[in-house]
């Protein structure tokens, strides 16, 4: 039996931040951000509401999805760049209000690509039945690390959560293969530059249009299948034109292709989640479906993986 995933859930804060309002705070317009980035609005957590909150709103969900009971699960690991505090870790907070009594937990930081980390880091476990269960999350508050007056970095973030529950699934379903990377000397083009993201936007857009090509390519002949066996990908969504061209080198129709960052702008770790449960709540996700999730974030890093779905 494969490690996969058995319940999903989400979080999205309420309040929305459209190309209209930046329009009134800074210079720039809503062709500008459409045409170059795809996005038209984000959500933005309100003061209050802090990382580990969205994390346990979207892990609680996750749970209820998948059947089990928290007590059940063995480990709590949260993909995030933007933790409440340096300690303790955002896991450890939930794993309390969870009531994950035997879990042990921990955060990982890997950027835009911390779900695939966190899935793969699971896998380990549950294939070498150390754990039964366990709980990924990818979270992020990056309205608290974004410079409000930077027009180039400012359109592109938006706040949310979206967490797994990880466990074994029937013969053939689940994890079929993964890849993870690190290339170290790129990143300088993307980091938390003092309190602010700092960004070399053509840098990262020429390696993201590469690696996630040849990471989604990897995966797929490492399964064994072909870009035909492909039902949805899911691409980390940074930008819509990356996005593209990760599609258009896998030879997909545009409905294949999951695209939600025109509501939600670039979540970094909770974009493929907060993704995943959109595509499956619109039915275009359904049991023995191949799915492709593909990220790339600050490191630099990227991580790709190719799914069955169905538990």
């Amino acid at each position: 039996m494969n490690a996969g995933i058995i319940g999903i859930g989400r979080h999205l804060p309420e309040q929305v931040l459209t190309n209209a309002d930046l329009e009134k705070r800074m210079d720039t317009s809503d062709e500008w951000i459409r045409t170059r980035t795809g996005i038209e609005e984000r959500r933005i957590a309100r003061d209050e509401e802090n990382t580990s909150h969205m994390a346990l709103r979207a892990a609680q969900r996750a749970i209820d999805d998948s059947g089990i009971t928290p007590e059940k699960i063995g480990l709590i690991l949260v993909a995030t760049v933007t933790p409440d505090y340096g300690f303790p870790s955002v896991a450890s907070m939930i794993q309390q209000e969870l009531g994950a009594v035997n879990a042990a937990a921990m955060d990982l930081s890997a950027a835009c690509a911390g779900f695939m980390y966190g899935l793969t880091t699971a896998k380990q476990f549950i294939d070498g039945n150390v754990y039964d269960y366990i709980l990924v999350v990818g979270v992020e508050k990056l309205s608290k690390i974004t410079d409000w007056q930077d027009r180039n970095t400012a359109v592109l973030f938006g706040d949310g959560a979206g967490a797994a529950v990880m466990g074994k699934v029937s013969e053939g379903r689940g994890i079929l293969s993964f890849e993870l990377g690190t290339d170290g000397s790129g990143g300088k083009y993307l980091l938390q530059d003092g309190d602010f993201i700092s960004m070399n936007g053509r840098e990262v857009f020429k390696f993201a249009v590469r690696q996630m090509g040849e990471s989604a390519e990897g995966v797929i002949n490492k399964a064994g299948l072909t870009k035909d066996d492909i039902d949805m990908l899911i691409p980390h969504q940074a930008n819509i034109r990356i996005m593209e061209a990760s599609r258009t080198r896998l030879d997909l129709p545009p409905e294949r292709m999951s695209k939600t960052v025109h509501k939600y702008g670039n979540t970094s770790s909770a974009s493929i989640p907060i993704s995943l449960v959109e595509e499956l709540e619109s039915g275009k996700i359904k049991d023995d479906d191949v799915i492709v999730m593909v990220g790339f974030g600050g490191g630099l890093t990227w991580g790709a993986i190719a799914m069955k779905w169905g538990k």
